[in-house]
């Protein structure tokens, strides 16, 4: 059975700026539901917010009392931690999630075909919401936005991207670059790896658990700990979505793509 990515090499390199449908379909759904909510009625919205929104307060009935029932009960205690990444505080919360989206979205649902990559997706999410609501028991304020399932995507593009070639072949449409994936041990073991995640980890630590939030004009409470799970659960469970194997050496190194895909190619269009 030939992979999604080997049936893209075998179709040629397609425009730089050809958005796989999955990625489209999500910014179109998250765009859509932004600008319904900004027609609503206050009330509506409201109830909407709650409806939907990530509540820790919900799965901590005996705090939940406090502040009064949330509607959906059971129900939205199973879809919201999928159903919050639809939301977002204000415009330029969804255009900075959307350029992410868009940036690491691209290349993970080349790597994926639709089904892995929306499952890929929506999980990074949950496990942001579950690391959120285990850190912050009972607590009523909500969260919204894709963040934590973008987050998720950044750690599996961790997985391939500093190979040989670098991460500009995966997101400009030379399939070759995004052929092979490091195991988690080579992954975090290569410096770019660990720089990459290292500043990742800083930046989201100043902007959400510092004053330099406030100071740079960021309003709205960063969900820190919720990004740190989606982007922990991306970065070590992108091995069980890839359909792509491992490099012969493991990870990054000084073999290049050339060498890893010369006498193997052929073979591998027939699994």
């Amino acid at each position: 059975m030939v992979e999604p990515v080997q049936r893209e090499m075998e179709r040629g390199e397609p425009p730089a700026f050809n958005v796989p449908w999955p990625v489209g379909l999500l910014l179109v759904l998250i765009a859509g539901v932004f600008l319904a909510m900004s027609f609503l009625p206050p009330e509506v919205a409201e109830q909407a917010i709650l409806l939907f929104a990530l509540f820790p307060a919900r799965y901590a009935p005996e705090t939940a009392a406090l502040y009064g029932d949330l509607p959906g009960g059971l129900a939205a205690a199973i879809w919201s931690p999928v159903s919050y990444t639809f939301l977002h505080g204000g415009l330029e919360h969804l255009v900075v999630n959307s350029v992410w989206l868009l940036a690491f979205g691209t290349p993970l649902a080349r790597r994926f075909g639709a089904s892995r990559f929306f499952i890929f997706y929506f999980a990074c999410g949950a496990a942001g919401a579950f690391l959120h609501v285990l850190l912050y028991p009972g607590s009523p304020i909500p969260v919204v936005g894709a963040s934590a399932a973008i987050s998720g995507l950044m750690g599996g593009a961790a997985r391939f991207v500093f190979l040989a070639g670098g991460p500009l072949g995966g997101l400009g449409g030379r399939r070759e670059v995004s052929t092979r994936r490091s195991g988690i041990l080579a992954a975090l073991g290569d410096r770019r790896t660990l720089i990459f995640v290292g500043i990742w980890i800083g930046l989201n630590f100043l902007f959400g658990a510092t004053p330099l939030s406030g100071v740079l004009g960021v309003t709205a409470q960063v969900a820190w700990e919720a990004h740190l799970g989606g982007f922990i659960f991306g970065l070590l469970a992108f091995g069980l979505f890839d359909p792509l194997r491992l490099s012969p050496s493991g990870g990054p190194g000084n073999v290049g793509y050339g060498e890893w895909l010369g006498d193997n190619r052929q073979d591998e269009s027939r699994h």
